[in-house]
């Protein structure tokens, strides 16, 4: 009798133990192919929903810092572009520059290629009498800001004071009681007063802005300005030696101080959004890691004692199967069968249950494991191909792991003597 008609013999005999083995087998695999694919479906998950997370975070911190780009608006420019003869005990004493410079090196700066600072704005600023009103005012020449030739053109901070037209500060407007619309004389000049400013609580309230070119002819300083104001959008103090360095470069005859207070105030309330996104993402972090770690403990642990388990309970099922079948191996001996001849019955059984059990075992499993699946890409399919590889290794190591369980039981059914066991029989 051929070798194949053995082996389906011996299943067909024993089917109960055959189903049994299987089963076992088949629970085995789809346990430990529905944990890997339910581990990398947790791993989609976390990657979801931290990308998701991020995405929030990013635009929560974007709409933050334009809100807060918008609040610290009326906090005005942060750099300050001085005469380089100016002296600053005198410029903190008057609270405006004395020394005058070229209104060119505003466009100097601008055609250069400065990164360090945004918005430029010259100015000349003088105390002065006003002669109609009898007051101390600042009066103030400003243009339009001058945009950066190398970048796209940014709102400007403050609007340009239009030709002909005046802007008054709080204090001045208030106690002259003067509106909007009104006519005013500075200076022996008219002028339509464009804007009232409200209360700011500085010098504002005691200025007047003007045009800038209009400003240097009543003040006899055509051409000359006594600072350009600048935004310093990162307002971190390490960052000045660098602003100073770079402008040095563009216009030597010049020197910079900062206004810390504002600058830093500045800089707070932007980096603020930017450190809590960045904390809170790597709490997620650090949570969907430790949660992961613990998952994948679990599995360390429950697999292999699954493992375990298959290949005893296939060891006892082929033992008890040999002890019960000691007279029929004896009598197949006696008829000339050759002892590899039973032993490759047996393992072949083995192999049997252990290829149709991993066959069974791997669609099960990865059915439990796609029904079970929270992730769009588990839900997707995906695992699938993230499996291929432990498909693989399941089919080859199955078959080896059932033969390892019946190999000893079978050796003890080979090694008895044929005549003993019929005798005993």
């Amino acid at each position: 009798m051929k070798l194949p008609r053995l082996i389906l013999r011996e299943i067909a005999f024993r089917k109960i133990s055959f189903v049994a083995s299987l089963a076992a087998v088949c629970a085995s695999v789809c346990c430990v192919v529905a944990s890997f694919e339910l581990l990398k479906d947790h791993d989609y998950q976390t990657m979801e929903s931290l990308a998701e997370k991020k995405a929030a975070l990013t635009e929560l911190t974007r709409k933050h810092e334009d809100e807060t780009r918008k609040t610290m608006k009326n906090l005005g420019f942060n750099i300050l572009i001085l005469p380089k003869d100016q002296v600053l005990a005198d410029l903190y004493a008057e609270d405006f520059a004395s020394k005058y410079m070229p209104e060119e090196y505003v466009k100097r700066l601008a055609n250069s290629k400065i990164v360090t600072i945004n918005h430029l704005l010259p100015s000349l600023t003088q105390k002065m009498t006003w002669p109609e009103k009898k007051r101390t005012v600042l009066l103030i020449g400003v243009r339009g800001e001058v945009p950066l030739m190398h970048r796209d053109p940014k709102k400007p901070l403050i609007d340009a004071v239009p030709k002909g037209t005046i802007v008054l500060g709080h204090e001045l407007h208030q106690s002259l009681e003067i509106s909007e619309g009104d006519k005013v004389t500075l200076m022996g000049e008219e002028f339509t007063v464009h804007k009232c400013y409200k209360a700011r609580g500085n010098k504002d309230d005691i200025s007047i802005w003007i045009d800038l070119a209009r400003a240097q002819k009543m003040l006899n300083k055509e051409g000359q300005i006594n600072a350009i104001l600048a935004l310093e959008c990162n307002c971190s103090a390490d960052r000045l030696p660098i602003i100073r360095k770079e402008i040095a470069g563009i216009l030597p005859e010049t020197q910079v101080i900062e206004r810390g207070t504002k600058a830093t105030a500045r800089a707070e309330a932007r980096m603020a959004a930017r450190k809590l996104a960045q904390q809170t993402l790597a709490m997620e972090e650090s949570r969907a890691l430790e949660t992961k770690t613990q998952l994948n403990s679990f599995t360390a642990t429950l697999v292999p004692l699954v493992i375990a388990g298959c290949s005893l309970l296939i060891g006892l099922l082929a033992f008890l199967n040999v002890r019960d079948r000691q007279a029929e191996v004896g009598i197949l001996r006696a008829l000339g069968l050759k002892s590899s001849q039973v032993y490759s019955i047996f393992l072949c059984k083995a192999a049997v249950i252990g290829i149709l059990g991993a066959l069974a075992g791997l669609p099960l499993g990865h059915l439990v494991a796609s029904g079970a699946a929270k992730s769009i890409a588990g839900t997707q399919g995906e695992l699938l191909d993230a499996s291929s590889s432990l498909f693989l290794l399941v089919l080859v190591a199955t078959p080896l792991v059932t033969l390892l369980a019946s190999w000893i039981p079978t050796l003890f059914a080979v090694q008895q003597d044929p005549s003993e066991t019929l005798r005993e029989a």
